[in-house]
């Protein structure tokens, strides 16, 4: 399957005004017609390579991505501009108002894209069997959205809080690899739970390990010259029944053996007890639902940026809508595979 890049995906801002927030200037875009928000930063000191981040986001999730860039930037320990791509799926023209006021521009460079601008021109998302959306899928198609001259990307979950300077994991050498991450809490391929089931039929040993797609550090020229998107792509329909984690199985069967491996801290699950994470990540149910069960301490942590962003008042609600949500994805896949299935007969 040939995949090129997506045409003029940064289209020019029909009209934008200026407001003052905390004595920075924030320029605030209309997001309908615009979809790169910008500012300089002041003065003339030396900055570093900016870094360019990935995530996506749906409108429910948007107070999620603001402490999540909240964290990311209160412990940036130097002046370094950020590039960072929003795949949006839904968000409303209010809330991404919101999130630029919670932002620094002075730090954040902000790329918002829908769901089709980010998938390109001759590929599509498969349909597997999990709860998870389809937006999970896109971060197969980073390399073909982003800018075509860099040389690295960092892909982030939107339901991570970063408490380590970010740009320690950027400068990360992974060497020939072309991408990296952290083991996944099944540890192995062999694990029965949320493994490769059919890594036997698969020729891949059963102790081999299994990073979680929910951090990535990728090479984007490598990544399209080696076609992994296609592959994963075409791996993931070739054995829909196995993929119960969606990218990450078709991730991991492609790259087996073939990623470099991080300190756990920079993924470190919410349901764990790690003195000093990096990076958490609340798999599972996030903190923003009462039905949050995991580490109490991660939790504070969250709501300590949270409380610095325009959702600052936010209060734990009912997961309710959470649980119908993944409901409504497992049957609106079965649905599609089952017309799928009768077109093609």
């Amino acid at each position: 399957m040939a995949i090129s890049s997506p045409k003029n995906i940064r289209k020019k801002a029909s009209y934008c005004f200026y407001a003052d927030l905390l004595g920075r200037k924030t320029i605030i875009m209309n997001a309908l017609n615009s979809k790169t928000f910008t500012d300089q930063p002041q003065g003339n000191g030396d900055l570093q390579e900016p870094i360019t981040i990935v995530t996506v986001c749906d409108n429910d999730y948007t107070l999620l991505l603001a402490a999540l860039l909240k964290s990311i930037e209160i412990n940036l320990k130097k002046q370094q501009r950020i590039n960072l791509y929003v795949v949006g799926d839904g968000v409303s023209e209010k809330n991404k108002r919101k999130l630029l006021k919670s932002v620094n521009p002075a730090i954040f460079s902000l790329t918002w894209l829908n769901i089709e601008e980010s998938i390109p021109e001759g590929a599509h998302i498969p349909l597997d069997h999990s709860t998870f959306p389809k937006t999970v899928y896109v971060r197969l198609f980073i390399p073909y959205f982003v800018d075509q001259g860099i040389d690295k990307v960092l892909y982030l979950d939107v339901d991570m809080i970063v408490v380590e300077d970010i740009s320690k994991l950027w400068q990360i050498d992974i060497g020939d690899k072309i991408v990296a991450g952290v083991v996944d809490r099944a540890e192995l391929i062999g694990n029965r739970w949320s493994g490769i089931a059919n890594y036997a039929e698969l020729n891949i040993a059963r102790d081999t390990k299994l990073f979680n797609s929910g951090l990535i550090v990728l090479k984007p020229k490598e990544w399209r010259e080696r076609e992994i998107a296609a592959k994963v792509v075409k791996c993931t329909e070739e054995n829909a029944q196995y993929a119960v984690f969606a990218d990450q199985y078709g991730l991991n069967v492609v790259l087996a053996n073939q990623w470099f491996e991080l300190d756990s801290k920079w993924n470190c699950f919410a349901t764990l007890d790690e003195k000093n994470p990096y990076i958490i990540h609340f798999i599972g149910t996030k903190p923003i639902y009462k039905s949050y069960n995991a580490n109490e301490a991660y939790k504070e942590e969250f709501y300590k940026y949270l409380r610095l962003t325009e959702w600052r008042n936010h209060k734990p609600i009912s997961d309710y809508y959470r649980i119908l949500k993944k409901f409504n994805n497992k049957v609106g896949k079965k649905v599609k595979s089952f017309f799928k299935l009768e077109a093609a007969n």
